[in-house]
């Protein structure tokens, strides 16, 4: 399973993205998607349409996962452990809870998600411009 950072959810409602079609190789290689609480929670801040927000709940399978106690502790460890940089908060969030289901965050978002990985997180880099 992959969870889907903020901006790739958003590239998926974006006409012309180049990341469309980094999340449909996902997919035809049998990969479940999914987004945090919080990833979703940012995503659905739009601008999006109501087919849009549908297209997207289909790409993921409705796989939208709880942000619960445990994973708020881990990203408050995070936030720590990194810096307390303004802002990143929601960052620690997603990285948590990507961490407490042992998967990949997805993320063309990378210089603030690297930080994370010595503390756990398994990255899944994709490039600002996608082949």
């Amino acid at each position: 399973m992959i969870h889907l950072d903020t901006n790739l959810l958003i590239d998926l409602v974006t006409v012309g993205s180049p990341h469309i079609a980094v999340v449909r190789d996902w997919l035809l290689a049998g990969e479940e998607l999914a987004v945090s609480a919080v990833a979703w929670s940012e995503f659905l801040n739009g601008p999006h349409s109501k087919e849009q927000k549908a297209a997207v709940t289909s790409v993921i399978g409705g796989r939208v996962l709880d942000f619960n106690e445990k994973q708020a502790e881990q990203a408050s460890r995070l936030f720590h452990y990194t810096g307390r940089r303004r802002g990143s908060h929601p960052d620690c969030m997603i990285a948590a809870c990507a961490m407490a289901h042992g998967v990949r965050v997805a993320t063309r978002n990378i210089a603030d998600f690297e930080r994370f990985v010595p503390h756990g997180l398994l990255l899944e880099r994709v490039a600002t411009q996608a082949a």
